[in-house]
């Protein structure tokens, strides 16, 4: 089976706790330390099996494969994705059984990271998951003082909407905004306003 590593835990003599989003599960699983097992590191994506033990609640993680991405040894790309992978083990670390949407959407995302700006494919994969949990706030009414916002907005984590007045944060364009929203296209948001709505991802999904 195949999934991406979204959180590693070292124990005792360096063996790991790996935690693994697949299609259909959250993975746990033990992976024993060895001169014979190849390096593993957060945001990975690994075709992998999993092996019961008598001495553990925990099953063992072998015969693993890193399956590499072409942008692989672009350092501040790896970075950007272990960052954003990072969040979703946070945000699932209590789901043992999870749809296929969130393999799916990381999928989706490793494919396209290197094809436009990485932190423009987060922004835009974060509205999905917003929208496919049911949490994506589209109506233009301030989170803070519940009153209309007219022109542009501003947001804060879960990309609430806020006026400006409430937050004292950065605009952005209600225009762009939408067109994120409707079309899941962050094209007409200028870069400081994606970089402003990164910063807003890494607070947590």
């Amino acid at each position: 089976m195949q999934g991406f590593i979204i959180n590693l835990n070292k124990v005792k003599d360096e063996d790991l706790i790996v935690t693994i989003i697949s299609k259909n599960s959250l993975d746990t699983l033990y992976r024993f330390y060895g001169a014979r097992h190849g390096v593993i590191n957060l945001g990975f994506k690994i075709d992998y099996e999993k092996e019961g033990s008598a001495k553990s609640s925990i099953e063992r993680l072998k015969d693993v494969i890193h399956i590499g991405y072409k942008w692989i040894n672009n350092h501040e790309k790896l970075r950007l994705w272990q960052n954003f992978l990072r969040l979703f083990y946070k945000h699932l670390k209590d789901a043992h059984e999870i749809d296929d949407f969130y393999f799916n959407l990381l999928e989706d995302a490793s494919q396209n990271w290197d094809k436009q700006s990485s932190k423009r494919v987060a922004v835009e994969s974060y509205v999905k998951l917003l929208e496919y949990e049911g949490r994506l706030h589209t109506e233009m009414e301030c989170f803070l003082c519940h009153n209309k916002i007219e022109g542009d907005i501003s947001l804060i984590r879960a990309y609430l909407p806020t006026h400006k007045e409430c937050t004292h944060t950065l605009q952005i364009s209600q225009h762009g905004l939408k067109e994120l929203y409707e079309h899941k296209s962050s094209l007409f948001l200028s870069n400081k306003e994606v970089d402003r709505l990164w910063h807003i991802l890494l607070e947590g999904l």
